[in-house]
């Protein structure tokens, strides 16, 4: 199946944006390909589909704001900057949605959240509410009080998380790779992407992820686990670019590439 027919397909699409997407080669806040992203989410809704977003980057808009703190390495100076980051994430996103008459919500959660049924009901409930009202759910760790998830970075698994819990037809993330390849693509010319993946589960056997190279830790491993998540629910998962132009657009138009990971449960 073609990427064209996998988004169009889909009326509930939840997208995922990881920092290296939102950031600059200096480390700040690249505006245009932000902009770039919520103008293809635009044209998503404008094809009445349902969009919900899970945005990295608080920690990047922190340091853009208050750049004296960023070679502080203590935790509590991460986690201030996150909090002051996530409000300079979510006024962009506000002014730019903004450009085409969408209001956004934000949403702050934690692993706790998702273990808890009372407090899984009421995202849930939130999402369901600010959705059916035309609002853009902008969901993102809680880093200034979760420790952990700043370690990690794994929006990843958030992502995954609120795919299933609102049972979206599709989840797309958006890195600063093409997709999976059989190999590291930044050591390896010869690297081959791999556009269909029928079992993200086996597939860390048969690529050579790499051990503790910045692709292995905490970049496309954690992608896989999030397809493996959401897929076991038949929900496909869809990795591209984002930081090339227009690369949903494209997808549309089956003239961009990347790699799908197709659920195997009909839902």
């Amino acid at each position: 199946m073609h990427l064209k027919e996998i988004i169009q397909n889909s009326r509930k699409i939840v997208i995922k944006i990881g920092s290296n997407v939102l950031s600059d080669e200096k480390g700040a806040v690249n505006r245009k390909v932000m902009h770039n992203i919520v103008e293809q989410v635009n044209e998503l809704v404008g094809m009445g589909k349902q969009v919900i977003l899970v945005s990295s980057g608080a920690g990047i808009c922190g340091v853009g704001a208050i750049n004296k703190w960023s070679r502080r390495g203590d935790i509590n100076y991460k986690q201030a900057l996150c909090a002051i980051g996530q409000v300079e994430l979510m006024m962009a996103y506000k002014e730019y949605f903004g450009d085409y008459g969408i209001h956004v919500a934000q949403m702050l959660l934690t692993r706790d959240d998702f273990s808890d049924p009372h407090r899984t009901l009421n995202i849930r409930n939130a999402m369901f509410t600010l959705i059916d009202e035309g609002v853009v759910p902008v969901i993102n760790e809680n880093d200034s009080v979760s420790v952990d998830e700043i370690k990690i970075g794994d929006n990843d698994t958030l992502a995954a998380l609120t795919t299933t819990l609102w049972n979206a037809d599709l989840l797309i993330i958006l890195s600063d790779i093409d997709g999976v390849f059989d190999k590291d693509p930044k050591s390896n010319s010869d690297a081959k992407l791999i556009q269909l993946v029928e079992n993200a589960e086996k597939l860390t056997s048969q690529i050579n992820i790499g051990g503790t190279s910045s692709f292995g830790t905490g970049g496309i491993q954690s992608k896989i686990e999030a397809a493996a998540k959401v897929n076991k629910f038949g929900i496909p998962m869809l990795l591209l670019n984002g930081s090339k132009e227009d690369i949903i657009r494209n997808s549309m138009l089956d003239s961009a590439r990347g790699t799908l990971f197709m659920g195997t449960i009909g839902k």
